[in-house]
């Protein structure tokens, strides 16, 4: 029979060990919050419905998005053991230059709907983290005040070809003026794709105050405040707008684009070119002879056309065609640290996330973004330990099996 007895104080008290509280809710949420998903969860409490499915959704019956993350869910990495990881770098090169981390801020529309500190926010993480940033033709802070807010940060701004070619010249000239070191042609976007959230939702831009806008204030205060107090939006691209996203899209860009602007596009920019929205292997061939310093395998983070191929599984053929002789990336469904290191095992040279730090973002503004990138950072090196590396350049595809 086991013998009991009541502890003595001096036994418990090392054990009790009060946990200092924390005053600022931000803090607060961010500290709880230990994977990507855990901030999109707390971003889906912290913003309206219509902005959140904006950012969360994807088009027509969102299965695009689903295969993508269901193939990274599916895959199996495979370590080798007995292997020295006591020290894991995590540093690559993207464009030629030194990257902290082998990933990418990618860019993003809309960006201060998701939270008022919008791209400035994103910028500076960048800038401190050595991650490179992509600011969007749709963003909402102008070209010149993204690069006054971190001037250390590599900056890079993502092109729609418009129909107003004059316009696309004057974005790329006031880009290099800003110091921009590389332009992003996005070509996945002749039309915009069918967003259906976005339609159920009324989602606009910038947003109605309509009935159920206002009833919905009531549940997320902080954000209408910040919205109605702050800087009222303006774009990087242009001076306002009254419309859906959709509509915007399929008013300013030129569906009649083909490879042969590519010409046009260089008689304008002379930096390093890279060709974001590939999704077969042919296509990449094409764009690789056409002169592309990065190609990027990406279907718009399933927003565009639904059932396109899945980036991660056309990896390890895109990069047997191009060969080395362009650099080679891909983005959708990344959430996290281990889908980065199966994308580089199978091939890429790097990856880009988009609504991993968006989520961050809206969770906690600069904080969010930051307590984003700071995960993913952790759960690459963490990854690349427990597969036996200890530097990128050691992936390869005998560390992951796709099923």
């Amino acid at each position: 029979m086991t013998e009991r007895q009541f502890p003595k104080w001096s036994e418990l008290k090392p054990l009790l060990r009060a946990k200092p509280i924390e005053l600022d809710p931000t803090t607060r949420r961010l500290d709880r919050a230990l994977s990507i998903l855990d901030l999109r969860r707390a971003a889906k409490r912290r913003t309206p419905r219509s902005v959140f499915d904006y950012t969360d959704g994807a088009a027509d019956a969102e299965i695009s998005l689903r295969r993508a993350r269901t193939l990274f869910r599916n895959l199996e990495l495979r370590p080798s053991i007995l292997q020295d990881v006591s020290a894991v770098d995590t540093t690559t090169t993207m464009l030629g230059r030194p990257a902290a981390v082998p990933f990418s801020f990618a860019p993003t529309g809309f960006t201060r709907l998701m939270h008022h500190e919008g791209e400035s926010a994103v910028v500076r993480v960048a800038g401190r983290r050595g991650i490179p940033y992509a600011l969007s033709t749709m963003g909402t802070t102008s070209i010149e005040d993204v690069a006054a807010a971190s001037p250390e940060a590599r900056k890079w701004f993502q092109l729609y070809v418009w129909k107003d070619r004059a316009a696309g010249e004057d974005l790329m000239a006031r880009a290099k003026a800003a110091g921009y070191e590389a332009l992003q042609l996005t070509v996945d976007v002749p039309v915009a794709g069918a967003r259906l959230r976005d339609v159920r939702n009324g989602f606009s831009i910038p947003p109605a105050l309509t009935v159920k806008t206002v009833l919905d204030a009531g549940m997320h205060p902080a954000w209408w405040m910040n919205l109605l107090t702050t800087k009222p939006l303006t774009f990087a691209s242009l001076s306002a707008w009254d419309g859906t996203v959709a509509e915007l899209l399929d008013q300013l860009f030129d569906p009649s684009m083909t490879l042969a602007d590519l010409e046009w596009l260089r008689a304008s920019w002379d930096g390093p070119l890279i060709i974001k929205g590939i999704q077969t292997v042919e296509d990449a061939r094409r764009v690789v002879e056409a002169g592309a310093d990065a190609v990027v395998l990406s279907n718009h983070g399933g927003r565009q056309l639904d059932r396109a191929p899945v980036p991660l599984r056309l990896l390890p053929d895109v990069a047997e065609a191009v060969d080395g002789r362009a650099e080679l990336w891909m983005d959708t469904g990344i959430l996290t640290g281990a889908d980065i290191v199966a994308a580089l095992a199978l091939g890429a040279d790097a990856t880009m996330v988009g609504r991993a730090y968006l989520y961050g973002l809206m969770a906690g503004g600069e904080r969010g973004v930051d307590r984003a990138a700071e995960i993913l950072t952790r759960e690459v090196a963490r990854t690349m330990a427990l597969l036996g590396v200890s530097s990128v350049d050691e992936l390869g595809p005998q560390h992951v099996r796709l099923p």
